[in-house]
C-alpha cells in the first residue's frame, strides 16, 4: 500500500505555489491534508534526515498539535524545524 498518493488542487488566483491533497497514514489511520509542494518536499527532507517514515513524522506531529488542523500544523512544524536550524547555525561554538 503506498504510503499517500497526489491530487493538484488548482488554486482560484495564480500564485507560485501549488498546493496538493495528499492521501496520508497517520497511526494507521488514512486522511488527507492539502498542502504546498515545498511544504511537503521539506516535510519529506525532514523524515529522511530523521530516519523516519514519512507517517511516523506525521504520527508525532499529529500528536503533538493542541489546535488547528493537520495541514496547519505540518507547515508550522516544518518553519519551527528549520528556525531550529538556523539558530542552531548562528550559535558561537565556545574555544576550547
Amino acid at each position: 500500500m503506498p504510503e499517500f498518493e497526489e491530487r493538484s488542487i488548482r488554486p482560484q488566483k495564480t500564485c507560485e505555489s501549488s498546493v496538493a491533497k495528499r492521501s496520508v497514514v497517520v497511526d494507521n489511520h488514512k486522511t488527507s491534508v492539502s498542502i504546498e509542494d515545498e511544504f511537503w518536499t521539506s516535510l519529506k527532507d525532514i523524515a529522511a534526515s530523521r530516519k523516519q517514515t514519512l507517517s511516523e513524522l506525521l504520527s508525532e506531529i499529529d500528536g503533538s498539535r493542541t489546535r488547528g488542523n493537520l495541514s496547519s500544523a505540518i507547515r508550522l512544524f516544518v518553519l519551527a524545524h528549520y528556525k531550529k536550524l538556523e539558530s542552531d547555525r548562528q550559535q558561537p561554538v565556545p574555544l576550547s
